[in-house]
């Protein structure tokens, strides 16, 4: 029911269907019919799967045309949910047969542009069925004949050859993202009828294809980064699932009414009286980018969402009451989350997300930021990365989810590839990685900013890298990023930096690949995609791979090959008269590696960076003979400027074994890599040696220390005299190699450190000979002094004993002692007593008879 306010009728939803604002019919199609193509179509928006997924999602609008070309090459007749929807609003069909041909249309493309086991192909089969459900309904009801109900023939499904589960991602990989819309649509969390995240049965197809993590660590990656809220975060997404659970009394969401924003074009008069719209897709959107900084500011929004429908609509409408409703149930769930403990809602891995970043070595790392994660495989290439995510992991420590940007020597691509100096590109890998691996901080420009001018406040010696596409790991292609945005995290999306810009813009060259080397002459057009070079576990690709397949619609071309300058005329300042008098003499074949320094470095020290180098200085290999006029060597020379230098190449019979350019009859080919004669150091490293020790060694242009493999081969351009001829030897006839005086010296100072070898051995033999006298010795009147000290602690120990004994003994105890001795002596006595007298006792005394 509709009641009149302000002069016109409202719409029982904050969100109307033009169709019941249409009174109109169309030519030869009743008002039944109208009704009932309404009723199919609302039927697949409203069909769940039993474990709550909407099939339809895919198809609700048609697929975006900038992003996926190739999907309008294949289907010719595209059509979506929301074109059908259009065509009803409009009265634009002429009878049901054309509506029941553009429903059948949505699944039959969907079932030709991707592959039977996509996600895309298992819903258009789903939308099919329900279909000729709702069909048959109708012809039951009377509605419609059976012959019409029929899904007329469209043409063949294409057959699908099987591919391996690692090669079954869509090539587009991660460009659906390149949309800041269109990836907010795509990675929300799909809610079902009861309010919980919907299970995906499969790959989405065309429309929501991701690049396939391929490597080592395969597993370990991630497609994007782990979903890590905090107590508020969280709060707030128990909120927007909560209010998808209530159902009216005919068991239907309430929510669907506030879905989304009426079309401008069907109802402009909404706007008009809306100042402030709000829909609940809008507030899945403003979640997802960390919009809302406390529950109060989301509530905000969930409340004028609310009120938008209250105010629009009738008061006795069913979008009013749902309204009222579902703020009710907003309240009570404000309520109930607000009470519950931060400490209830921690991520049930124990991860504790840390939105304020990480401090580590002195310098915060925090969600945007870009840092440079240590290379197992190569330690002066480090990771390029940007920091999706910071937290605590269970064990206690530090961890940032980052997202990987491979170098171009890293990927797989056609050999006549080129790349900006500095490129990167991104990759679909987020891996997670301790605080400890992190390097430093960096920086990752868009193309288009690049050339322009740099960060504002940036560190000196900070890297700056360009980023101009995405690469697909699965299909190794390259796709150009159109809108920056799209690469980054939603909590900077809406950030930018300020920059100080060039006098004017530098113009850069792409350069050819760096790994065009490793073209193989028997690799061919038809050749498999080669694969990378894997190395340690947990790291990048060791090395990549190059190929010559056909070039693809989005590879461009490689850049036309400019004019070469005109040769650059030797500075008579760096040519001595004698070497500008010297003959020429031609070679068949002479590699730009001929042109290197001879003079030595100012350290007398070894040099021990070879295997740590970073950028050795850029050459370009020929594919034919060059002239010595060549401007190579001229270049180098600049580059590289020594004293003594000159360019007349070695002689191949006296140095064949360090230069591969000096063999007789050799020629380079650009599968050859580049001959590396001069290593420098990354500029933060570089830039970490005081000016005053830097100035001190030889420098290139850029004021880096150059750091030589070789020791110099010999002096060329100069004459040399043999003194004890007098005779003078052109240099073009002089042997490379080392002074007679230096290699004397050579000589004398490794006799010298034998001879101290020797006596150092000898010293230290009869070192090892005293001291084990000296220990035995001493062992021997260690063991007598132990015997005397211990005849002389028993005498001690005796001595106190007695003098022990003495003390404890006092008066009492010596009169008792006297008074037994005493009793004893008189027991003694009587003894003795009784003893004489039985003795006289046993004698007989006899009188008379002669017997006494």
């Amino acid at each position: 029911m509709r009641r009149s306010t302000r002069g016109r009728e409202k719409s029982l939803s904050s969100t109307p269907a033009a169709a019941r604002e249409q009174s109109a019919t169309g030519d030869g199609v009743a008002e039944p019919m109208w009704a009932a193509m309404t009723k199919v179509l609302n039927a697949i928006y409203d069909y769940r799967t039993p474990d709550g997924e909407d099939p339809s999602k895919l198809f609700q609008r048609k697929v975006n045309k900038r992003l996926i070309p190739e999907y309008y090459d294949t289907i010719k007749e595209p059509v979506a949910l929301s074109t059908i929807k259009s065509k009803i609003n409009s009265r634009a069909y002429k009878d049901f047969k054309e509506f029941v041909r553009d429903f059948a249309l949505i699944p039959h493309n969907a079932q030709v542009f991707n592959k039977p086991a996509s996600g895309a192909f298992q819903d258009a089969l789903v939308i099919k069925e329900q279909l000729e459900k709702q069909l048959q309904l109708l012809v039951k009801q009377g509605v419609i004949t059976k012959d019409v109900a029929v899904l007329p023939n469209l043409g063949k499904i294409p057959a699908f050859e099987d591919v391996p589960a690692e090669e079954a991602d869509a090539e587009n990989g991660e460009e659906d993202t390149d949309e800041e819309g269109e990836e907010d649509d795509e990675d929300e969390p799909d809610l079902d009828d009861e309010g919980k995240p919907k299970k995906r049965r499969g790959p989405r197809g065309s429309m929501s294809r991701r690049a396939g993590a391929d490597g080592p660590d395969k597993g370990k990656s991630r497609a994007r980064p782990p979903r890590l809220l905090t107590p508020n975060e969280a709060r707030i997404m128990a909120i927007l699932k909560g209010l998808r659970k209530p159902k009216n009394s005919r068991g239907q969401l309430m929510i669907r009414d506030f879905d989304r924003l009426p079309d401008k074009q069907a109802m402009p008069e909404y706007y008009a009286e809306i100042r402030n719209p709000m829909a609940y897709d809008l507030l899945k959107r403003k979640v997802k980018r960390k919009k809302y900084r406390t529950v109060e500011d989301f509530m905000s929004d969930v409340n004028l969402m609310f009120n938008n429908a209250k105010a629009y609509n009738t008061d006795d409408s069913q979008c009013f009451k749902h309204a009222v409703a579902l703020q009710v149930e907003a309240g009570r769930l404000y309520d109930s989350e607000m009470a519950k403990p931060d400490d209830s809602f921690a991520d049930d891995e124990g991860k504790i997300p840390m939105p304020n970043g990480i401090l580590h070595n002195g310098e915060l790392y925090k969600v945007g930021d870009w840092v440079h994660i240590q290379n197992a495989n190569d330690l002066t290439k480090p990771i390029p990365a940007q920091v999706y995510r910071t937290f605590k992991a269970p064990g206690g420590q530090n961890v940032v989810n980052v997202c990987w940007y491979y170098r171009p020597e890293q990927t797989v691509h056609r050999f006549d590839k080129h790349f900006f100096p500095k490129e990167v590109v991104k990759t679909g890998r987020y891996r997670d990685h301790n605080i400890e691996e992190i390097e430093g901080k960096c920086f990752v420009m868009f193309y288009t900013r690049f050339f322009k001018g740099r960060p504002r406040g940036l560190p000196e010696g900070i890297e700056v890298y360009v980023c101009e596409a995405r690469y697909n790991e699965a299909q190794h292609h390259f796709n150009k990023i159109k809108t920056w945005a799209s690469c980054l995290p939603d909590e900077v999306r809406d950030k930018d930096y300020e920059m100080d810009l060039f006098d004017h813009p530098r113009k850069m060259k792409k350069q050819p690949s760096p790994i065009a080397y490793l073209l193989r002459d028997e690799q061919k057009e038809t050749d498999p995609m080669p694969k990378v070079t894997w190395g340690a576990e947990g790291a990048p690709p060791k090395i990549g791979a190059v190929h010559r397949r056909p070039r693809g619609e989005r590879d461009s071309p490689p850049p036309e090959p400019s004019p070469p300058p005109p040769p650059k005329m030797p500075s008579p300042q760096r040519q001595t008269p004698i070497a500008a008098l010297a003959p020429y003499q031609p070679r068949a074949s002479i590699a730009p590696s001929s042109a290197r320094p001879v003079g030595r470095p100012p350290s007398a020290q070894p040099i021990h960076y070879g295997t740590t180098a970073a950028m050795p200085l850029q050459r370009q290999p020929s594919t034919q003979a060059t002239p010595i006029s060549s401007q190579h060597p001229q270049l180098q020379a600049s580059r590289m400027p020594m004293m003594n230098q000159g360019f007349q190449s070695p002689s191949p019979a006296l140095a064949p074994n360090l230069y591969s350019a000096s063999r007789p009859g050799y020629v380079p080919s650009y599968r050859d890599p580049p001959q590396i004669e001069v290593y420098n150091l990354p500029d933060t490293a570089n830039l970490s040696i005081p000016p005053n020790v830097r100035r001190q060694y030889q420098c290139d242009d850029f004021g880096r220390v150059l750091f030589f493999t070789t020791p110099p081969a010999g002096i060329g351009g100069v004459e040399s005299v043999d003194t004890s001829t007098t005779t003078t030897t052109p240099a073009s006839k002089k042997l490379k190699g080392h002074s007679v005086r230096y290699l004397e010296a050579k000589a004398r100072r490794a006799e010298t450190l034998e001879k101290k070898r020797k006596e150092l051995a000898v010293q230290e033999e009869e070192e090892v000979r005293i001291a084990k006298k000296k220990r035995v010795k001493s062992e021997a009147q260690n063991a007598l002094e132990r015997e005397k000290l211990e005849v002389k602690a028993l005498d001690v120990l005796s001595t106190q004993l007695a003098r022990a004994t003495a003390t404890e003994l006092d008066d009492s105890h010596l009169a008792a002692l006297s008074s037994a001795q005493k009793e004893n002596m008189e027991r003694q006595e009587l003894i003795r007593g009784n003893e004489k007298r039985r003795e006289e006792a046993r004698k007989v005394a006899l009188v008379g008879n002669g017997f006494v």
